[in-house]
């Protein structure tokens, strides 16, 4: 069996192994990371020799720590890696380039369309009538975007949203509320088979399916980082947050959006951002938490949209996709029945 798992922010990690009788046996760990000293290496492979392949990647991880002389250094992976390319490889989880990646980038629609298109293709990739695909959204009028669980009431000010020209819709998903006006923020989707993650807690999928974002934000001189659960950040500040839905026939959501120009003011108006949260956060300001990734990079949103696309198609072979009209026609279907009911956007009062 064998199995991978890039480190979000580090480096490749790779198993061999076998199993025999509902043991690990003869584990092979390589990879691209630095391990000193060498002979380490043979103690984490026969710390998991022996494990039961029911093991989970936490225990295998704790073998491995336990395992280690002191004083080893692991650069570039950690024992929780090994843990997770573990369960990878007794899943027979398959990589990105296994797959054929689309990248979609097309006409600007309403934000309630683009939530129902997350729903649509989501559920084709699951079904398999449509390959695993990036979509980078385009919208035509700003909007509050709530999470699934959030209480409306509690998450937004309908005076400060109306007086500001932002609508309010609810998408599918879990996580916070996010500000999106028109060309101020960069918002993408990834519709992946589970089979991509299969393996992996939930809170790292996060940061693997972030991870080529990251890459493409250090290339424009951010230097981005992941804050789990969910956040994109970096030294000046919060650039975004992501979130994800899993449906029963195997497709997952991943999807992000990251601040490009950001009124602080505007949003404290039109969001109730409590005093707990923002502590949380290390702040007293929600208008100091965000910092937006044109101040960051001094560059018009169309050209880091531009290279978000270009590292992605890079490094997984993506070629260029767009939305079928039979998909427009079922997300179309969609916002009349769900995304544009009150049943929808007061589920959560």
């Amino acid at each position: 069996m064998h199995g991978e798992y890039k480190v979000p922010g580090g480096k490749l990690v790779v198993v061999d192994l076998e199993v025999r009788e509902g043991r690990i046996a003869d584990v092979h760990l390589a990879g691209d990371f630095f391990l000193e000293p060498d002979e380490a290496l043979i103690d984490i492979n026969r710390a998991v020799e022996g494990l039961s392949v029911e093991t989970d990647a936490a225990t295998i991880a704790a073998a491995v720590r336990a395992a280690l002389p002191d004083g080893a250094q692991l650069l570039g992976f950690s024992p929780e890696a090994v843990g997770t390319v573990v369960r990878r490889a007794l899943v027979t989880a398959p990589g990105w380039k296994h797959f054929s990646w689309e990248v979609v980038h097309d006409a600007p629609v309403s934000p309630r369309m683009n939530l129902a298109l997350d729903e649509v293709l989501t559920a084709r990739v699951g079904d398999g009538r449509r390959n695993p695909t990036l979509r980078l959204w385009e919208w035509n009028e700003s909007a509050v975007v709530i999470g699934s669980f959030q209480s409306l009431r509690n998450e937004v000010d309908p005076d400060g949203a109306a007086r500001h020209g932002y609508d309010v819709v609810r998408r599918i998903s879990g996580g916070g509320a996010m500000m999106m006006g028109a060309n101020a923020i960069i918002t993408y989707s990834l519709y992946v088979p589970a089979s991509l993650v299969a393996g992996m807690t939930f809170a790292d999928s996060y940061a693997f399916l972030d991870d080529w974002a990251l890459q493409a934000l250090r290339s424009l001189g951010v230097e981005a980082t992941y804050q789990p659960l969910n956040d994109i950040s970096s030294p000046q500040g919060k650039i975004g947050g992501a979130a994800q839905k899993r449906l029963a026939n195997g497709g997952v959501l991943h999807h992000a959006t990251l601040s490009y120009d950001l009124d602080g003011e505007v949003m404290t108006e039109v969001l109730r951002i409590g005093r707990e949260k923002l502590s949380d956060k290390g702040t007293v300001s929600a208008a100091k938490r965000v910092d937006p990734l044109r101040r960051q990079t001094g560059l018009p949103r169309e050209q880091i949209i531009d290279r978000f696309i270009s590292t992605f198609t890079t490094m997984y072979g993506a070629t260029t996709g767009h939305i079928t009209e039979e998909e427009y026609a079922e997300a179309e279907a969609l916002v009349e029945s769900k995304f544009a009911t009150d049943a929808w956007l007061q589920r959560v009062p």
